[in-house]
């Protein structure tokens, strides 16, 4: 079941939900304050499980898919029954309306359409071209707009943080379409890969990566990022990387290692957000 909902993925959005509350949507706070607030466990909570209820209905949709694709994972997930799977989906959606609820009606409102959400991009959504990689970006950082409306904080560098992860994230749909392109061809999923091909595939996310240095240059030269400029350099010289392997990509196995850095850009930009106040960090723990 661990593999069926990645809860590894689930635990990474959770630190991430709550270093971007300390260090970026209530930096005034202070950090025991930010740790102890019931409300924001509670949208934690509720995130998790609609996204563990995702991942779920996800591989139930995707279940003949993933055979052909990831034969090992599906094996392995197929030691958990249909009916365990659907009875976990509704479970986990119920608490996460119940966690919702602790905080305000319009955080069930909230939680109850990204549920839904949920269910019909895994149902229709992601069958289709552009639409599919579009609406998996937004689904994947909506939980971070459930907090971000929590605090109330508008701040524009919120909005470019936002902006580079979205782009990050629209190019891992794509790698992820083009990992899959064998399943999707033989179950007429209309991916962007098995619609338009390889190399338009490539083309545009050549010009992802050229977008994301639109958020990454504001973020180094207008607004105060501490020591995680770091990260955005790094940023700039996997993307670099990402390049050069994409256009000599040619196997299943390729587009494997690029979905890697992707997902290590993601995972190192959430360990970096300590990094924005990294004085500050240092002289708590010292």
């Amino acid at each position: 079941m661990f593999s069926v909902v990645r809860g590894y993925n689930i635990l990474v959005i959770v630190v991430a939900q709550y270093l971007t509350s300390i260090y970026i949507l209530a930096p005034q706070l202070p950090v025991k304050k930010v740790l102890l607030d019931p409300n924001l466990l509670m949208l934690v909570l509720a995130t998790a499980s609609a996204i563990a209820g995702g991942y779920i209905i996800n591989s139930f949709y995707d279940s003949e898919k993933d055979l052909i694709n990831r034969p090992r994972k599906t094996m392995l997930d197929k030691l958990v029954s249909q009916r365990t799977k659907l009875t976990s989906y509704f479970v986990l959606n119920f608490l996460s309306v119940i966690f919702a609820s602790y905080v305000s009606f319009r955080a069930v409102v909230f939680f109850s359409i990204y549920i839904f959400m949920l269910w019909f991009y895994s149902h229709k959504l992601k069958k289709y071209p552009f639409i599919g990689n579009i609406v998996a970006a937004i689904l994947a950082i909506i939980p971070f707009f459930a907090i971000f409306i929590y605090y109330r904080n508008f701040a524009l560098v919120i909005f470019v943080h936002a902006t580079f992860l979205f782009l990050i994230i629209s190019m891992r749909e794509l790698v992820k379409d083009l990992e899959n392109i064998k399943g999707d061809l033989a179950l007429n999923y209309r991916t962007i890969p098995v619609v338009y091909g390889e190399k338009v595939s490539k083309w545009m996310l050549t010009i992802l990566s050229l977008l994301t240095l639109i958020p990454i240059t504001l973020l180094l030269t207008k607004f105060e990022t501490g020591y995680m400029y770091y990260f955005f350099y790094g940023s700039i010289l996997a993307l670099i990387v990402f390049l050069i392997i994409l256009w000599r990509s040619a196997k299943k196995v390729h587009y494997v290692v690029l979905h890697n850095i992707l997902k290590l850009i993601i995972l190192a930009g959430v360990i970096s957000i300590v990094l924005i106040e990294l004085e500050v960090v240092l002289s708590k723990i010292l």
